[in-house]
């Protein structure tokens, strides 16, 4: 029963690495391609931008959230449970800023198509 546990507990803790790794590799690489966007004055940087980074923080939701499973205390849980409230939060901004520039953009397209 041990060896299965000592197992899982490794495979837990190589997925956190692989989430928090991809998580962040798709951060860097929307900030690049916003910034690419910025400079090329393209009108949907922002929603490029906050697309990669929402993808991104949700990879990096998912090893917070596979934490879970390897804490064994209560100040751990607590300080995981803040991370997760936390990057929840921020995904749910930025979606909500994704929303809003899209129907910012199809009343662009109304009005320049009237």
């Amino acid at each position: 029963m041990e060896f299965f546990e000592n197992l899982m507990h490794h495979i837990v803790e190589v997925a956190i690495l692989v989430f928090e790794f991809i998580g962040v590799i798709v951060i860097i690489i929307s900030g690049l391609k916003g910034f690419y966007f910025y400079l090329r004055r393209r009108p949907d940087m922002k929603l490029a931008l906050a697309q990669g980074l929402a993808v991104g923080l949700e990879f990096k939701l998912c090893s917070e959230i596979l934490k879970t499973v390897t804490v064994r205390d209560f100040k751990e849980i607590a300080t995981v449970a803040g991370i997760i409230a936390l990057r929840a939060a921020l995904t749910f901004l930025i979606h909500w800023e994704i929303k809003e520039e899209k129907a910012e953009e199809k009343v662009e397209e109304k009005t320049t198509k009237e």
